[in-house]
């Protein structure tokens, strides 16, 4: 850091996996557009044990943002029982520029 400027907000970087019924309920094209609408970067995807997985980079705010949504929310029909956090980084800048759904 130079000279006394202190980062309020620093970029940050967090895996995720969303439990219940999440998929089969457009949740990963939810998640895309509320991650592109908050500036967060990275990606999702359904998993073959019946799970959403992915990976969240930007603002620490907006991506705690993205994380009570994916944790409370969810799209519509849904019902997320948890979501579970791995792999809290802090980085200079994303690695993404966008925001994708995997396949």
């Amino acid at each position: 850091m130079e000279g006394n400027a202190i980062n309020i907000d620093p970029n940050v970087s967090v895996e995720f996996e969303v439990f219940g019924k999440v998929q089969g309920c457009a949740f990963t094209k939810y998640c895309k557009e509320l991650c592109e609408q908050q500036c967060v970067m990275g990606w999702i995807k359904n998993t073959k044990k019946g799970t959403i997985a992915g990976k969240l980079q930007g603002k620490k705010s907006r991506v705690e943002q993205i994380i009570y949504w994916l944790s409370n929310t969810g799209s519509p029909g849904c019902k997320v029982e948890r979501c579970d956090l791995m792999n809290w980084q802090m980085l200079a800048k994303p690695d993404y520029t966008n925001f994708s759904i995997r396949f």
